[in-house]
C-alpha cells in the first residue's frame, strides 16, 4: 500500500534529521532525484525542519530579530512545502495518464499529495508524542495523558492510511479522477502582495 510506503519514508527522515536534531544541519538525500521517494523524503524534511522552527520561535524570550529572521525562513519553508506537493500530484498525475475516466466519476475533495502531506505530518506527531511517553522526567499523569494521546494519533494514522489508499484505488480504476489546483500563494509574489508591490515604487 502506497500509505505505508510513503510512512516509512517519513520516519527514515525523521530518524535522520534527530540524530543531530539542528535545524541548521545539512540536508541530504538518500534517494535517487528521478524517484518518488526522493519526492517523499524532501517533503518530509522539510516538514521536519519547519516543526522544530515553530518551538523556536515560541521561545517568549526570542530575540526580536532572531524572530523575524525565523519567521522569514518559516515563509520559505512554507513555499517550499506547496512546491513539493504539487511535484508529488504530477508524480501521481503522470502515473495515471492513461486511465480511462468512467462516467459518473467523481472529484476528491483534496488530491493525493494534500492528503499525504497530512500523513507526513502525523509521522511528526506520532514521533514526539511517543517522545513524551518515553520521557522519564515527567509526571505519570502526564505520560497517561500523552499515552491516550498517542493511541488517537494512531488511530488517524490507520484512518488517513486507509481513505489514501483508497483514493489511489479509486483514481486507478477510473471511479474518481484527479485534479490539481496550483496553490497561487500570494503572500510572497511583489505583484499580488500589496506591501511587496508598494516597496517596488
Amino acid at each position: 500500500m502506497f500509505s505505508d510506503f510513503a510512512f516509512k519514508i517519513f520516519q527514515e527522515s525523521i530518524d535522520a534529521y534527530h540524530i543531530k536534531d539542528d535545524v541548521c544541519q545539512e540536508f541530504s538525500n538518500p534517494y535517487p532525484k528521478d524517484k518518488i521517494e526522493h519526492l517523499l523524503y524532501r517533503k518530509n524534511w522539510i516538514d521536519t525542519v519547519q516543526w522544530h522552527y515553530e518551538d523556536i520561535i515560541r521561545d517568549p524570550d526570542i530575540n526580536p530579530v532572531a524572530a523575524l529572521d525565523l519567521k522569514r525562513k518559516i515563509d520559505a519553508s512554507n513555499q517550499d512545502r506547496t512546491d513539493l506537493v504539487e511535484y508529488i500530484d504530477g508524480y501521481f498525475l503522470n502515473k495515471y495518464q492513461s486511465v480511462q475516466v468512467k462516467d459518473g466519476a467523481t472529484i476528491n475533495t483534496e488530491s493525493p499529495a494534500w492528503a499525504i502531506d497530512r500523513l507526513s505530518i502525523l509521522a511528526l506527531k506520532i514521533y514526539h508524542m511517543q517522545e513524551e511517553v518515553n520521557r522519564t522526567d515527567a509526571s505519570q499523569e502526564h505520560v497517561d495523558k500523552c499515552r491516550a494521546k498517542l493511541d488517537v494519533l494512531l488511530e488517524q494514522k490507520k484512518d488517513l492510511s486507509t481513505a489514501i489508499d483508497q483514493l489511489l484505488a479509486d483514481i486507478e480504476s477510473g471511479d474518481k479522477y484527479m485534479k490539481v489546483y496550483k496553490q497561487m500563494k500570494m503572500y510572497n509574489d511583489d505583484e499580488l502582495n500589496p506591501v511587496l508591490r508598494g516597496q517596488k515604487g
